[in-house]
C-alpha cells in the first residue's frame, strides 16, 4: 500500500467542512420535519410549538443545503457535501410544508 492510497482512504471518513454543514442542516430539517408532522397530528407540545419549530428549521436546512451544494468543488461523491446538501434541502422544503400545513390546521381550529 502506497502513502497516496492511504491518504485516500484516509479522506473517505474525514469530515470536512462540506460534509459537517451539510448533515447538520439535514439533521435540522428532519427534525422540523417530525415536530411538523406531529404538529399537524395535534400531539402535546409538538400541538402548539412544533409548526413554529418546523417553520423555522425548515428555511435555515435550505438555506444551508443550498449553501453547501453551491459552494461544493466536483461532483456527487467527492466527499465535499454536495449529496447531504441535497437531502437538507429536501428536507427543509418538507418540514416548511408541514409546519405550514400543521398552522394552517391550527388556525381552522381556534
Amino acid at each position: 500500500m502506497s502513502v497516496s492510497t492511504l491518504q485516500l482512504a484516509a479522506d473517505a471518513y474525514s469530515m470536512g467542512a462540506g460534509r459537517l454543514a451539510s448533515a447538520l442542516a439535514a439533521v435540522i430539517g428532519l427534525a422540523g420535519a417530525v415536530l411538523g408532522g406531529l404538529a399537524g397530528r395535534g400531539r402535546s407540545w409538538a400541538g402548539r410549538n412544533g409548526s413554529l419549530v418546523a417553520l423555522v428549521a425548515g428555511p435555515l436546512a435550505v438555506v444551508v443545503g443550498a449553501l453547501v451544494v453551491v459552494t461544493a468543488e466536483g461532483g456527487l461523491g467527492t466527499g465535499n457535501g454536495l449529496g447531504g446538501g441535497v437531502v437538507a434541502m429536501i428536507f427543509g422544503l418538507l418540514s416548511t410544508g408541514l409546519g405550514w400545513r400543521a398552522r394552517r390546521v391550527a388556525s381552522r381550529a381556534v
